[in-house]
């Protein structure tokens, strides 16, 4: 049988894109379609504006702490929400070209329109009624925001893709939910002098991360000045004159200018015609995958935050590449798992790689915790109180490093290269053995020598170590 093309891509973000470009390279036959823009939600409405959002965000902190090494401003500084949102949107559209660019480059055919599957070789275009056929079909199309709780009023609520493009910086904002999303979008808005509250149905912040992270987040999220209800949700949301009255779980109602929703995201498969080709799918929608990214219907595969693995995007990057050097490559790849470095970019940020110490206690026999908290160097002359937390689990019995957990200043670049180490399986003595680089946050990491606790796994408490 003789199709179109080699693959078709469902999904032009970071997943799908690399996909089509490495197959394309091996001399296949490549098509992509994606319905709105290249680069998908990291670079359209995710990652990228994000990062963007908080480098201004801090500039805030930055002007504060000027006085404290001899600089006298002027006047006080004034933020100017449109010039940021447009600065965003011409760096978006850059990069969105880029990505467009570097497939067409590629040889691979762009095709920008809804692309839905109507069996395990055929795909339909929403608009001009094509009927493209395929060897094999690719969906990366990503995940969207949850708009939950639905409560009464929540039309009126917003989600993260509205929030970078709206026409009037929300001088009071409510953001509702706990995970990275939440923490960080409440962070740089309340930088930026939005009066934050933050609300989620959690004891705390960030479920998963390593429990000193997460207590030391929300102290600096509380020095921000950002309102933490925990336990709390919106019961019902009115829209006045004066703004959003939320009715909330704790019996208070308060006013907004503007309601994030940030309690999750849910894999974009509705709509796709996934039922009607037979791909499985779990309770959530994610498409059910193998090791190589093959649903149950041999033609069809998916990689990146649609099959609800690790969502981020590098991985996703990963994913799409091992699939395109698996099937056009002469290549058998998988993609490892286990020790993804990752960051959640608050100010200060969480800069995280492998074991928590919960996950750590629960999987070894004597788990040791080098732990240091310090104030930065910037801060002794800034006179700001924040902290830098790290934090290492070492096996106590074979010396390897199982974690390492920083809250603090570029403590996502930390992850990056302790990755590297991390996956290398490196002792605590490789640690040790080290050379410092002084003065650095990081060389704190190679002179923790003394062990603040040691967990014994038959004990529920701290062992002699402590």
């Amino acid at each position: 049988m003789s199709f179109d093309a080699d693959l078709f891509v469902i999904g032009g973000g970071s997943g799908g894109v690399r996909a089509a470009r490495i197959a394309a390279t091996h001399g296949a036959k490549v098509m992509i379609a994606e319905e709105y823009r290249m680069g998908g939600t990291c670079v359209i409405r995710g990652c990228v504006p994000k990062k963007l959002y908080v480098y201004a965000s801090r500039f805030a902190d930055d002007f504060a702490d000027a006085e404290g090494f001899g600089w006298t401003l002027p006047q006080k500084p004034v933020f100017h929400w449109p010039t940021l949102v447009a600065a965003k949107e011409k760096e978006i559209t850059r990069l969105s070209a880029i990505y467009g660019t570097n497939l067409a480059k590629a040889g691979v055919e762009i095709v920008q329109d809804r692309a839905e599957i109507v069996d395990a070789h055929t795909i339909a275009l929403k608009s001009d009624g094509r009927r493209i056929t395929a060897k094999i079909i690719l969906v990366a199309t990503g995940a969207t925001p949850v708009l939950e709780p639905a409560v009464p009023g929540v039309e009126h609520a917003i989600s993260s893709n509205e929030l970078f493009d709206l026409p009037d910086f929300p001088k009071r904002l409510l953001v509702i939910g706990g995970g990275y999303i939440a923490v960080e979008f409440a962070s740089l808005f309340a930088r930026l002098s939005s009066q934050v509250t933050l609300a989620f149905r959690a004891d705390n912040v960030l479920r998963g991360f390593d429990d000193d992270m997460r207590n030391g987040l929300r102290t600096e999220l509380q020095h921000a000045g950002i309102d933490i209800l925990a336990g709390t949700l919106p019961t019902r949301i009115e829209k006045r004159a004066d703004g959003l009255h939320v009715a909330c779980s704790d019996g208070q109602t308060r006013v907004f200018d503007q309601i994030l929703l940030a309690t999750g995201r849910r894999p974009h498969t509705r709509g796709l015609g996934l039922e009607a080709a037979g791909v499985a799918m779990d309770g959530v929608g994610a498409i059910k995958v193998d090791a190589f990214s093959r649903t149950n219907v041999a033609s069809i595969f998916a990689v990146g935050d649609v099959t609800n693995r690790i969502n981020l995007t590098p991985v996703a990057i990963r994913e799409g590449h091992a699939f395109a050097d698996t099937q056009f490559g002469g290549k058998e790849v998988s993609v490892d798992y286990s020790h993804v470095p990752t960051a959640v970019f608050t100010t200060p940020e969480i800069g995280t790689v492998g074991m928590t110490e919960t996950e750590a206690r629960r999987s070894f026999n004597v788990v040791d915790v080098y732990q240091a908290s310090f104030r930065p160097m910037k801060g002794t002359l800034s006179g700001r109180p924040e902290k830098t937390l790290m934090k290492i689990i070492v096996d106590g019995e074979t010396d390897q490093v199982l974690g390492v957990h920083i809250l603090g200043h570029e403590a996502g670049e930390m992850a990056q290269l302790l990755g590297i180490a991390v996956k290398l399986k490196a002792k605590k003595a490789d640690f040790d053995a080290t050379m410092a680089v002084h003065p650095t946050a990081s060389e704190e990491l190679v002179t923790l020598r003394t062990r603040t606790a040691r967990y014994l796994r038959e004990t529920s408490g701290p062992g002699a170590g402590v």
